[in-house]
């Protein structure tokens, strides 16, 4: 199976080149491995450059995490990052999953200087 840099994934996300879209398509059709990594940096990228508004990000990246054709890295965590930050919006997707990492890995408590993060169940205000 083949796998997915970010460009691609904001390509499929946010559909602003008609090109790129096709070309993007047609590259994971026969299915593509979207790493955690990635399907941050992709929410990254269409939070700041394409200020997508949090309602945005969850309707995007739902579709993204269930696209047919799309097989990601750790489901389970980028799941519960999401379902975190549909409770938390004020928190950046890419905190909400650093925190369910480090949950899955056993890693708790989550040790930040931000304010917000420290409030979630396994966070700790340092």
């Amino acid at each position: 199976m083949t796998a997915v840099d970010t460009n691609v994934l904001v390509r499929v996300m946010i559909r602003d080149d008609a090109q790129q879209v096709a070309a993007a398509e047609l590259f994971i059709e026969p299915g593509a491995w979207v790493s955690a990594l990635v399907f941050t940096e992709a929410i990254w990228v269409a939070t700041t450059v394409y200020r997508l508004k949090p309602h945005e990000i969850l309707t995007t990246a739902e579709m993204l995490l269930n696209h047919e054709h799309l097989f990601h890295e750790d489901y389970a965590v980028v799941r519960s990052a999401l379902d975190l930050f549909r409770l938390r919006p004020g928190l950046r997707f890419s905190d909400c999953m650093i925190v369910e990492m480090a949950r899955k890995a056993g890693h708790l408590p989550f040790g930040t200087f931000d304010r917000n993060l420290a409030k979630v169940e396994g966070g700790m205000r340092l």
